[in-house]
């Protein structure tokens, strides 16, 4: 049986009630089962029944009312399991997922499969001195997977005889392999040759540097496994948010021939869809796929109740049962509302005037300008944009922060600047260009009040005294941020389906304010950038303070 095209038939019917996430990401899996989607990789079913079938025949529960009974893997356990070990190279065999993200609500059996499934690549997958390893910042934590695991093994008879269980490690001598708990304190995590490392609770991981360790750890391997189980947490701009960032990204490009893409990566993410779910009870299975089984109802229902009307309680809830972050910012539009497949032709619409609008990295960020237009006898507001970055960091931006920056460069949709920060004459000289190649003359012009006064000297010597500084805040921007918003929600935004363009607006979270006021949140994670939003949005604060004039001058030839 293939558990992965059985999942997806029950979420397609609405008998499992998932998140979008989980949804996508599962059809795309059985499109790869059923060849709907034609590609290199393959289902073998023997290789994914190898690992579940491991874990239900050798691995015991050790804890509460199943305490000594064997493991009963769910069917979203078993797809999940699935996906991971049964989806194939077929030239090579080689499996296709080297890390696999899993976030899920608090008591839903994440610790208890994480374990099994180390368990299967430490004893049963084959490989000859496999070093597995549980990871997490502390020992305490780190050995609370690797614990489990040791139960697991001294519960099973037939486990228990192959298995040396010592205080610190675990050893299966047949194949010379060892398992153990691996912390950013424990001083041992350089020269490793892990082939499987289980990420614990990542959401309380400060910084990146004891995942790159564990990335350099695999690279010896042909098949290793970076497993990472955690809930949402409150600790931000670690390593939590730029996986969930990474996996964000993967999920939009999936069906998208520009998006983002990393054939060795699994993201499954259980999670409200929105923040408003949390107090209905038929969404709550989105965050819990055990509710009813590891999770009690009775138990969700009480953390529920406690919550509404007490905010810390709040916080907890919607971080720890139902995966929505609580923080300072919100999502500002889903993926959904963000996407336009739609195009145009500028030789072909053959605009007059446009505005544009500019957001100048202060150093070796990145760069956006765009021009924003009308043409008569349309309601549609179109976007042309163009992006930089330093030469010396392509390459670098492309390799760490995992976005396609030297791909987007390839097809002409980003630009780079001699030596290792944006040259904002290369800006103007973009402008230029379009005035001179495709007639769309720049009307008037946003800038961010901070932009580089030889910036602004040279768009005025080239285009006149248009240029128009926008103050970066609430009281400026948040009125123009909503009616954006509107317009992309309803399709009247244009932005010609500019994967660049397209990934910016997908990492715009909204800093909200009492009085509701907004305003685009800008963080210090490098992968996260707004810049192609934020140079849009300037262009629409000066569309908005000049439309009547601006629509007046495109319709004076009609």
């Amino acid at each position: 049986m293939n558990y992965i095209i059985e999942y997806n038939k029950l979420i397609l019917s609405g008998q499992e009630v998932v998140s979008k996430k989980v949804a996508k990401i599962y059809k795309y899996l059985t499109d790869i089962c059923t060849g709907k989607i034609r590609s290199v990789y393959v289902y073998d079913e023997f290789r994914a029944d190898h690992a579940i079938d491991f874990i239900e025949k050798f691995c015991k529960h050790s804890k509460g009312e199943w305490a000594n009974k064997p493991v009963l893997l769910e069917l979203w356990q078993k797809a999940f399991i699935a996906a991971i070990f049964g989806i194939i190279n077929k030239e090579t065999t080689a499996r296709r997922f080297k890390e696999a993200l899993l976030i899920v609500g608090k008591k839903n059996g994440k610790s208890l499969m994480a374990s099994g499934i180390t368990n299967y690549m430490f004893i049963a997958d084959g490989e000859g001195g496999a070093e597995c390893y549980s990871v997490a910042t502390k020992k305490e934590q780190a050995k609370i997977i690797w614990q489990e695991a040791k139960n697991m093994i001294q519960k099973s008879p037939d486990l228990n005889k192959r298995v040396r269980c010592l205080v610190n490690s675990l050893c299966y001598d047949k194949t010379n392999s060892v398992f153990k708990a691996l912390s950013s304190d424990s001083k041992t995590e350089d020269g490793l040759n892990i082939y499987c490392a289980c990420c614990d609770e990542v959401h309380a991981w400060k910084g990146i540097d004891l995942y790159n360790i564990v990335a350099d750890g695999v690279s010896a391997r042909k098949e290793p496994l970076i497993l990472i189980t955690t809930t949402a947490g409150f600790e931000r701009e670690g390593i939590y948010d730029l996986k969930y960032q990474e996996a964000t990204n993967l999920l939009n490009g999936l069906y998208d021939d520009n998006g983002y893409k990393d054939d060795a990566f699994l993201p499954v993410i259980y999670e409200l869809d929105n923040r408003d779910e949390w107090q209905n009870p038929d969404c709550w299975k989105k965050a819990n796929p055990n509710l009813g089984i590891s999770k009690k109802i009775d138990y969700l229902e009480r953390k529920v109740n406690n919550a509404q009307g007490n905010l810390i309680n709040l916080k907890n809830v919607l971080t720890k049962e139902f995966n929505i972050p609580e923080t300072s910012t919100e999502v500002w539009l889903s993926y959904e509302d963000i996407n336009n497949p739609e195009t145009f032709d500028l030789a072909e619409l053959k605009p007059t005037y446009g505005i544009g609008g500019a957001d100048l990295s202060s150093t070796t960020d990145l760069t956006s300008a765009s021009i924003l237009f009308r043409v008569p006898n349309s309601e549609i507001l179109y976007f042309t944009s163009m992006y930089w970055l330093p030469s010396e960091l392509l390459e670098k931006r492309s390799r760490e922060d995992k976005i396609p920056y030297n791909i987007w460069y390839e097809k002409g949709l980003l630009r780079v600047s001699n030596g290792n920060k944006v040259d904002y004459e290369d800006v103007v000289d973009w402008f230029c260009e379009i005035q001179n190649d495709y007639g769309l003359y720049i009307y008037s012009h946003g800038y961010d009040s901070w932009s580089a006064q030889t910036y602004v000297k040279r768009m005025n010597d080239n285009f006149g005294e248009i240029g128009h500084p926008v103050i970066q805040g609430k009281k400026t921007l948040s009125s123009p941020m909503k009616q954006l918003g509107a317009e992309l929600r309803s399709k009247k935004v244009n932005y010609n389906n500019n994967p660049i363009t397209k990934w910016c607006l997908t990492n715009i979270r909204a800093d909200v304010d009492k009085n509701d006021n907004i305003q685009p949140a800008k963080t210090s994670n490098p992968r996260r950038r707004i810049d192609g939003f934020a140079a849009m949005l300037n262009a629409y604060v000066k569309y908005l303070d000049d439309e009547d004039d601006y629509l007046r001058l495109i319709n004076r030839e009609i």
